[in-house]
């Protein structure tokens, strides 16, 4: 199956212009994304192959390894090709494999930028994204932190993770948003209400596990008879629902293998049928 990242159509952020089906680098590490890769030449292939197929959205955070994945997205990619945009993240401490503690302290987040920064080899970050609330401190002192440095100029654009529509609101008084990343795939639609309001509002909803983290590509996916109506995989189906589900999604399907990455992305030649739409959706 051929790959067409034009055919998602595209959505702006931070002044570049972006196909709507990117890549996630959280599989770019260890187990409970810990660590560096089992297969560190494979991990660097893999993003040097994203870049050669178009795709110009890679999504990444500090947490992830912690630091192992803009470590390998600098090595593979720098200097970065013109029009390609890397978010990243801030506000999760990990103690351990699979462990995560959301830490919005401001002078945290503020060093935590500080490092993106050097780890990248950037000046600027195209989009940082809180990684998570922390309940401990106020979302205006943690926006507001992004927000000035932001003004600063080492942040491009500003967004959030795992938010709720009220949330939202409340960072939008303080600061633009310019992107909600949510989990959000085929049968774990929670944030539903926050995506129709993004898509009211004109702001990015990237879903993070789009495919459910392999669920809805396994065997048994329910997924599969359309699937195999389509000559298409499981995978396939459920990323091509998430592009035709609204405007403003941009899913961001992650692996750590060439083969699989080529498959994810063509999911952007699927097309699905309005009552094979209604039939999905109604999952």
């Amino acid at each position: 199956m051929s790959i067409d990242l034009a055919s998602t159509g595209t959505l702006t952020i931070a002044g570049k212009t972006v196909h709507r089906l990117g890549f996630g680098a959280m599989s770019l590490t260890g187990p409970g994304v810990w660590g560096p890769p089992r297969d560190h030449d494979e991990a660097l292939r893999v993003l040097r192959r994203v870049v050669e197929l178009g795709v110009d959205l890679i999504d990444t955070a500090d947490s992830y390894g912690p630091y192992v994945s803009e470590e390998i997205i600098r090595e593979a990619l720098h200097p970065y090709p013109e029009g390609l945009l890397i978010a990243t993240k801030a506000g999760f401490v990990r103690t351990g494999p699979g462990e995560w503690h959301a830490v919005g302290r401001p002078a945290y987040l503020r060093q935590e930028v500080e490092m993106s920064l050097r780890r990248l080899g950037v000046e600027r970050l195209d989009l940082l994204q809180l990684h998570r609330v922390d309940p401990e401190v106020p979302l205006e002192d943690q926006v507001g932190e992004l927000q000035a440095l932001q003004d600063e100029g080492k942040i491009a654009a500003i967004g959030l993770s795992e938010v709720s529509v009220e949330q939202l609101e409340q960072a939008r008084r303080v600061a633009e948003i310019v992107s909600v990343q949510n989990r959000y795939n085929l049968t774990n639609r929670a944030s539903e209400g926050v995506l129709e309001h993004c898509g009211r509002e004109g702001i990015a909803f990237i879903p993070y596990s789009p495919i459910g983290k392999g669920s809805l590509a396994g065997p048994g996916s329910p997924v599969e008879h359309v699937a195999k109506d389509l000559g298409a995989t499981p995978a396939q189906v459920s990323l091509a629902w998430l592009l035709a589900h609204s405007p403003v999604t941009m899913p961001i399907p992650g692996t750590s293998s060439v083969a699989h990455l080529e498959e994810n992305l063509a999911a952007s030649t699927v097309s699905l049928t309005p009552e094979q739409m209604d039939e999905l959706g109604s999952l």
